[in-house]
């Protein structure tokens, strides 16, 4: 199974402000899975992407930056109002995967230390493998890894936490150059996200044109 390219709709860890105009113009590419960010948009623009997004057919993420219960808690419950698929990002709590189980959300929780927006990873690998595990047994669909975003050795992080844990691993974040792409395709977590190099041009020109050629690249 290749990894699966979540397109983000973000730029620096918040959402474009003309994100359904964006994925209007990329729709018809060949990526499945798409999201954006919990801020700034207001709550009904997010809802009108998401339901353009259904209607064309794919998969819908929502990623919350939040390391509190409460602001974890208020992202399951807008991730829920908006329809969508999976839930990304969040600290775990119970109260928090108890909303997704009642409302058939897949929940995908960050390990590790997590500090400011951009986020950046801290912590210790085997700390984060163990943390990877017991998540799993706690039944979250998966984990949210901020693999590039790690202040150590992010490769040796993300091939542990996808070796060694057994679970669904959408590494997201910094994915910005076709030597990243290559590991993360040697690799093979479930998925992974590109938002900012898409708007950065990091992989061609049009985001359209970038998509397709990631996918045509990890699709190889």
């Amino acid at each position: 199974m290749k990894p699966e390219l979540i397109v983000m709709l973000t730029h620096n860890d918040l959402t474009v402000k003309n994100a359904y105009e964006v994925f209007e113009q990329c729709k018809d590419t060949k990526a499945l899975y798409w999201g954006f960010k919990e801020q700034p948009l207001p709550i009904e623009e997010m809802k009108r992407i998401y339901a353009r997004m259904k209607a064309c057919g794919k998969r819908t993420v929502l990623e919350v930056v939040a390391y509190t219960e409460a602001e974890g808690l208020e992202g399951a419950q807008m991730a829920v109002a908006c329809g969508v698929d999976v839930l990304m990002g969040t600290c775990y709590s119970t109260s928090i995967h108890q909303y997704c189980q009642k409302h058939d959300l897949a929940y995908m929780p960050f390990v590790g230390n997590i500090v400011g927006r951009p986020s950046i990873l801290q912590g210790s690998i085997e700390s984060m493998v163990e943390e990877a595990k017991e998540l799993k047994t706690k039944g979250v669909f998966g984990i949210d890894l901020l693999g590039y975003r790690y202040d150590d050795n992010a490769e040796q992080l993300i091939a542990d936490v996808v070796s060694k844990t057994g679970t669904h691993v959408c590494v997201a974040g910094s994915i910005d150059s076709y030597d990243r792409l290559r590991f993360i395709k040697e690799v093979q977590p479930w998925a992974f996200t590109i938002g900012s190099a898409f708007f950065d041009g990091k992989f061609g020109s049009s985001i359209a044109e970038q998509i397709n050629l990631v996918c045509d690249f990890i699709g190889k």
